[in-house]
């Protein structure tokens, strides 16, 4: 690739695709807030806030999360020994096949199953894709505008999932039947399918990364493994990076993803709604959460070349974060709709600008031979499998907070495990390694 700041055809193109594929996994992350509640209803036959209810919930919150993860470390791996362009290729097909399939699961270990086969292709897609794109822009401005901005469109999923959840309460009716009855949640989950369309057709003629190829080629490229990354160069990058990973993770999944369905149907002027209306209510939370998550990324895209300290750029987020979220979880469940939908915005701005950060900043901080594994242990061990416990710490913490209802408890929870996840992610960043300004590591 040059390094003119103009971007040539091919080079839009795999933007564009990049886009895609950073919004479509946040499409199928963001789907299971939405759908949880009716689907534990449907398949479990559970009572909202029963022990049981609570154990699967945060069960089908973490297990798919910890299976993406050490699969996605393999992913990592065999990004780097494979190359970047075949595993983005077989990992499109795996989520898309298994987010389909799961809109006709008849029971809830199977829907289980079929959520960790979506998260693993998740997991190793984002890995492969933050990797591809690192190496094939090679001037450092264009690089982090092109990996900011892309990311950017991962809010954009979330927008999308929100929307298309909206429209099919709206018209549940009117699409086929499975397994004899019209539950949104169903058609939902099938949906994740179209946006990996355009990827499966597209992907796999796209170039592969050219400084993973000329290595392989001229036989330079060192063999990866996870034991590298703890040596003594690469040992505090990747115990920071990490641990912040699952703090970012731990922020998402234990508080502000349990907001739609677990906290906003129990506020005053939403309960005594109708059954659709209801969910309407709550597609509009996710909606305000994810165009919260949206302004981040952009906000993070602008800043990214105009800070020059990482950690500063990041504390930009970190700082406010750790007074908002706990704030809005303490007093939203008192507070009518709308104060909810504004809490959850501003969250959201902190918290999912986040994941931007990492995705820009992991692939400068390991050289190419470890870029992918390093990225992947710190995203899928980290990210996915310490810090998405955080559901399951809350769903488990929430029987034991104070509260009037299931709703508010989970409120509390959520607030507790948002400002330790905050607090822990603050501190870390002290010790966050900066990298170099002018490229990548060879």
């Amino acid at each position: 690739m040059h390094t003119s700041n103009r971007l040539t055809r091919v080079e839009w193109l795999i933007c564009v695709i990049a886009a895609i594929g950073f919004a479509f996994d946040t499409y199928e992350l963001l789907m299971f807030p939405l759908i949880n509640r009716p689907a534990l209803t449907e398949l479990g036959h559970l009572a909202f806030g029963s022990v049981e209810y609570r154990r699967w919930l945060g069960l089908l919150f973490y297990v798919p999360a910890a299976c993406g993860g050490v699969f996605g470390l393999l992913g990592g791996y065999l990004t780097d020994r494979l190359g970047r362009r075949r595993v983005l290729t077989w990992s499109i097909l795996v989520y898309a096949l298994s987010a389909f399939g799961a809109g006709f699961a008849t029971t809830l270990p199977w829907l289980l199953v079929l959520r960790c086969a979506t998260f693993i292709g998740v997991c190793v897609e984002f890995v492969a894709a933050t990797a591809w794109l690192a190496e094939l822009f090679h001037d450092p401005q264009q690089r982090e505008r092109v990996l900011g901005w892309t990311q950017a469109f991962g809010s954009i999923g979330g927008i999308l999932v929100t929307g298309m959840y909206s429209l099919i309460v709206s018209y549940t009716a009117s699409l086929p039947a499975i397994h004899g009855v019209h539950e949104p949640w169903r058609y939902t989950l099938m949906s994740g399918v179209l946006p990996a369309l355009p990827l499966i057709v597209i992907r796999p003629f796209l170039p592969e990364s050219p400084t993973w190829r000329e290595k392989k080629v001229a036989g330079t490229l060192k063999r990866p493994s996870v034991a590298a990354l703890f040596t003594p160069e690469f040992r505090t990058t990747t115990i920071v990076t990490t641990l912040m990973f699952a703090c970012s993770f731990g922020a998402a999944f234990g508080a502000i993803q349990q907001m739609p369905q677990q906290i906003a149907p129990g506020l005053s002027d939403v309960r005594t709604l109708p059954p659709a209306a209801r969910q309407q209510a709550v597609a509009a939370v996710q909606w305000f959460q994810e165009m919260g998550g949206l302004a981040g990324r952009i906000l993070l895209a602008f800043l990214a070349v105009r800070i020059l300290s990482r950690r500063s750029l990041l504390r930009v987020f970190q700082v406010p974060g750790l007074v908002i979220v706990p704030i809005v979880f303490l007093v939203a469940p008192h507070q009518p709709l709308v104060w909810a939908k504004w809490g959850i915005f501003f969250a959201g701005v902190c918290t999912v600008a986040q994941f931007s950060f990492w995705g820009n900043y992991i692939p400068k901080v390991f050289p190419t031979y470890l870029r992918g594994t390093g990225e992947s242990f710190a995203a899928n061990v980290g990210g996915r499998m310490i810090g998405t416990a955080a559901a399951l710490v809350t769903t488990t913490l929430a029987g034991s907070m104070p509260g009037g209802s299931p709703g508010q408890q989970m409120a509390y929870a959520a607030a507790l495990v948002g400002l330790v996840a905050y607090a822990v992610g603050l501190i870390a960043s002290f010790w966050l390694p900066e990298p170099g300004r002018d490229g990548l590591l060879e």
